[in-house]
């Protein structure tokens, strides 16, 4: 089969590849679609301490189960399907606290193990959702970086009334406009300084956006909210220096949700979390938000067709992430149609 292999830092190609093999337990899935991710561009520059290579990345996809393996009876041959890429061992703390998701041995497709980028995937079948009849396959494909949004936004409790502040535009960003109007947040706040960024957010259901090239996001909220601050804020733009400002920017009892993975250092200033009894919340990946994301999309609240700016071939997907490394401003989800 074909399929897109990193195999060292900097150096990436189409291969041919012997079709996975089918264990007990498992899935083979006919790959659908597949969306490339700002971490798939890390992983192919080395800024991925987790990968092991080679690797054939992807990590959003979706298909049609095209066998199974013994054990396996929740899904049948020709169902559309698409896969949650976390795989927890169900054995450490953090599985055994709900948690799998922040495993101590934990598994993603695409960095630990074969990922989505070719014509066929095996996945454990506890890790294939089965698609309710109005969900679509290249819908599916998106479920993913919906996740991520969701389960920042739950780790985060939003409360009716709340106002929403976005650190930046970028994919991650936007799906958390998108999934915060889902859930019924009324006033979306988005930042960044790519001007196309923010009427991306603006066009997905932003209320209200800031460009910190010439506004100062803090002058903003204190005159937007009336000194009082943002009771929500999720950190989509992962730049650590920003961290004592969105901590002054909180109002006391704000939640804010960090995403990044620098090991950058960020200066904390106690007191600003302290007197607001803050609640600061990492987030990483997604905790079994499949299903809740499939939901919205299914009863129409959330719409991840308007995220995708370009749709390429397999064929043409080095030339998909010269796009997004060269043009970020006019990329948002590139897709990959498997044909």
């Amino acid at each position: 089969m074909k399929a897109f292999q990193v195999a060292n830092v900097n150096d990436y190609a189409l291969i041919d590849i012997d079709r996975p093999v089918v264990e007990a337990g498992e899935v083979l899935i006919k790959t659908s679609f597949a969306g490339i991710c700002g971490s798939d561009l890390h992983i192919i520059h080395g800024q991925n301490p987790f990968v092991q290579f080679p690797r054939i990345t992807g990590h959003e996809f979706s298909g049609v189960v095209a066998a199974v393996g013994d054990g396996v009876d929740h899904v049948s041959v020709g169902d559309h399907v698409c896969v949650d890429p976390v795989i927890g061992c169900g054995k450490c703390y953090a599985c055994r606290a709900g948690r799998s998701n922040v495993c101590a041995n934990l598994q993603v497709f695409g960095v630990h193990r074969n990922g989505g980028f070719g014509e066929f995937t095996s996945a454990p079948a506890s890790n294939i959702i089965k698609l309710p009849d109005n969900v679509s396959l290249e819908q599916a494909a998106l479920v993913e970086p919906y996740s991520i949004a969701a389960n920042v936004l739950s780790r985060m409790a939003p409360i009716p009334g709340d106002t929403l502040l976005v650190y930046g535009a970028g994919v991650i960003g936007l799906t958390i406009v998108q999934v915060a109007k889902a859930m019924g947040i009324e006033r979306i706040i988005v930042t960044d300084i790519v001007e196309e960024r923010l009427a991306a957010a603006k066009s997905l259901g932003a209320t209200d956006t800031i460009n910190s090239k010439e506004q100062k996001v803090e002058d903003c909220i204190q005159e937007w909210m009336n000194g009082e601050g943002v009771p929500l804020i999720a950190d989509a733009a992962c730049i650590p220096a920003l961290l004592p400002e969105i901590l002054r920017i909180a109002c006391p009892a704000g939640r804010v949700g960090l995403l990044g993975f620098s090991a950058t250092p960020s200066d904390l200033a106690q007191i600003e979390v302290i007197k607001k009894e803050l609640t600061i919340v990492g987030s990483r990946l997604n905790n079994k938000r499949f299903p809740y994301v499939l939901e919205m999309i299914s009863t129409g609240r959330l719409d991840p067709l308007a995220l995708i700016s370009h749709r390429i071939s397999l064929d043409s997907i080095s030339e998909g992430i010269q796009l997004m490394e060269n043009h970020p401003e006019l990329t948002r989800k590139v897709l990959v149609e498997m044909r």
